[in-house]
């Protein structure tokens, strides 16, 4: 039985001013007329039933992504009590979809999870979705938690990166043992990853049955585990959203904060990796629109606004219902949301939260 978790807590806070706490970058439509939490929805209904389609947020935004997500069944948009980071996260939210589906499985049937966050952009939605099928088949019939590894086309410096056991080149959409992940490198560190041709970006995309998340949460994080269990105990079927949140306040208060990556996926020893080129983007600050939106003739990228432009050029431009006059500058993040504005050198972007830290 496939299902999804969509992780769509996050406030997306490089997006600033466009994205804030109550609209962050996953409820905004950046890219098409569709938000990207929908496009996320519709990229997977294809192979995932909407009931097998569960979406991990917060209080603050539990409303917002109900009134964008109609489709989607009330009990399955989990509402977590405090961030705790994604171990909590994706472990709770494995327990709900536990307690929805244990009464309903076939003898032997398994529940196989995909993990993904809200906010991605994949061009290549087809292939995409076989490769998500291959994952969860892996997943299933070896006990071992899969992630999907993009392809690098650069020595990119702000993903993580994975490294694969495997001697020979490797092949795309064909599974392979990792041999550790590793952190955001340094540029120099970045380009000797790439010209080794063995590692791959860290997507953040998982795969692995409820079965298997658990048993690594019982060997790596016992003290998840003990909550997990508290956590059980208060369960039943007909308790969910807000009702269920509060259930379980106390017990999130007791989790650790920190990462499934720190927590589980650096150190576990049953790990796959599915080398893709699906055409993803994590869209992590405004610099990633380069690839993903056309320039101008002056060589700006304009968003939903007038640009009046002299001797500007390498600028990228966002305000919606406003002109905007460009003289002598280059190479600059200039975008205005409400009374909100910001201007920022584009090799600063991803400090932008520093800003809203300031307060």
């Amino acid at each position: 039985m496939l299902t999804a978790i969509i992780m769509a807590g996050g406030s997306g806070e490089r997006f600033w001013p466009l994205s804030t706490p109550k609209k962050p970058k996953q409820l905004l439509n950046i890219f098409s007329d569709k938000t990207m939490i929908r496009e996320t929805v519709d990229r997977i209904l294809p192979i995932i039933p909407k009931e097998n389609i569960f979406i991990a947020t917060n209080e603050l935004q539990a409303a917002a992504v109900k009134a964008e997500l109609k489709d989607i069944p009330e009990e399955n948009i989990i509402i977590e009590p405090a961030f705790k980071d994604t171990a909590a996260a994706i472990g709770y939210s494995a327990l709900v979809i536990e307690n929805k589906f244990k009464d309903k499985l076939a003898k032997d049937e398994k529940i196989e999870i995909v993990v993904l966050a809200s906010d991605h952009l994949i061009k290549k939605e087809s292939e995409f979705r076989e490769i998500v099928k291959l994952g969860a088949k892996e997943a299933s019939d070896n006990g071992v938690i899969v992630t999907l590894g993009i392809k690098p086309n650069k020595p990119e410096t702000g993903y993580g990166y994975i490294e694969v056991k495997e001697e020979n080149q490797l092949n795309l959409n064909e599974i392979y043992k990792v041999r550790r992940f590793r952190e955001k490198p340094n540029l120099e560190t970045a380009e000797s990853y790439v010209s080794s041709g063995k590692y791959l970006w860290n997507s953040g995309m998982f795969i692995f049955t409820t079965e298997t998340i658990f048993k690594n949460f019982d060997v790596l994080m016992e003290e998840h585990t003990e909550v997990f269990q508290s956590i059980r105990k208060k369960m039943t079927n007909n308790i969910f959203g807000l009702e269920l949140t509060n259930l379980v306040r106390n017990d999130f208060e007791n989790f650790e904060k920190i990462s499934i990556d720190f927590g589980i996926m650096e150190y576990s020893k049953n790990i796959r990796v599915i080398p893709v080129d699906i055409e993803w983007n994590d869209i992590g600050s405004f610099n990633a629109l380069e690839e993903v939106f056309q320039k101008n003739d002056a060589g700006n990228i304009v968003r939903y606004c007038e640009v009046k432009e002299f001797d500007s050029s390498d600028n990228i431009v966002i305000g919606e219902n406003i002109t905007i006059s460009l003289l002598g500058v280059k190479d600059l993040v200039i975008v205005k949301n409400g009374d909100n504005i910001l201007i920022a050198n584009k090799n600063r972007t991803q400090d932008i939260k520093k800003i809203i830290q300031r307060g």
